[in-house]
């Protein structure tokens, strides 16, 4: 039997939301409206547990740097420390990958037009830990193993949001060749509306924010043609991290012949630390 993947979700990778599961603030009046809202997240991984989460992110300046930024990164290694990014490394768990399924997905998505940078080692920052947290707490060990796909939304020009719907297409396509009973999930994180600095710094578009999350459901296909300056002017500066959503939402079965998705759950919460927070869980039927 191979493998296959059963849902993708969606979130936000906010930094101050794992400063809150770090330090114990999940149930203080600014953070426990949106934790509140994650226990349900939490009751459904729980019961839909993966094997292997597929969880695209965009690194902060600490794997990669101004020297070099590769637009697309597959993580290859078989664990990743998380990083120091200025106050010590999280206190969470190593992130242990799967390089057997990172080794298939390169050798079936970069024949398939993609050129992936193939990182054999690496560090995560909060890109990619913060959503293991919201989806997992603090266990003693992540319950998945975990391939990262690394994103530059970051320097630009940024993939634009067609780019990434394909590249989910095609990540699809190599993990169902991939000879093992794997159940995978595919994560795509960031966003939503938020800006971090200049004259709209703490800037959040509810309404785009919620158009975005109805057309991730029903019209992914159109959301991938928005240009990227769209996001740029209507969720601010930091909002184009959305592409990165489509990649998660290409994999799913209804773009790649099957049947239309199932939305489990859905989320929205402003603020968190001047930020929108979104949240979609979206299964395969």
């Amino acid at each position: 039997m191979s493998a296959r993947i059963t849902a993708g979700l969606f979130m936000s990778h906010v930094p101050a939301i794992g400063a809150a599961v770090d330090k114990g603030l999940t149930e203080e009046p600014y953070w426990q409206p949106l934790f509140e809202g994650l226990k349900t997240s939490r009751q459904w991984i729980a019961d839909n547990p993966a094997d292997v989460v597929i969880l695209v992110y965009n690194d902060h300046g600490n794997a990669f740097s101004m020297e070099m930024i590769p637009t697309f990164a597959l993580g290859m290694a078989a664990s990743y420390q998380p990083t120091d990014e200025g106050w010590g490394p999280r206190p969470v768990p190593i992130v242990e990958g799967h390089p057997e399924l990172s080794a298939h997905i390169a050798q079936s998505v970069i024949p398939a037009g993609f050129d992936l940078t193939l990182v054999n080692e690496m560090t995560v920052d909060h890109g990619l830990t913060v959503p293991l947290s919201m989806m997992y707490d603090q266990p003693a060990a992540w319950p998945t193993k975990v391939v990262p796909l690394a994103i530059n939304v970051i320097q630009h020009p940024a993939p634009t949001g067609r780019r990434c719907l394909e590249l989910g297409k095609a990540i699809r396509a190599a993990v169902e060749t991939f000879d093992d009973d794997l159940n995978v999930q595919i994560w795509g994180t960031g966003g939503m509306s938020h800006q971090l600095q200049g004259a709209r710094a703490g800037l959040i578009n509810p309404e785009w924010d919620h158009a975005f999350l109805e057309r991730m459901i029903n019209d992914p296909e159109g959301m991938a043609d928005v240009p990227n300056v769209d996001y740029l002017r209507e969720a601010g500066s930091e909002g184009v991290e959305l592409v990165m959503w489509l990649t998660a939402r290409g994999a799913l079965a209804d773009l790649n012949g099957g049947p239309a998705p199932t939305e489990a759950h859905r989320l929205y919460h402003v603020p968190a630390s001047n930020t929108a927070v979104g949240h979609l869980i979206i299964e395969n039927a």
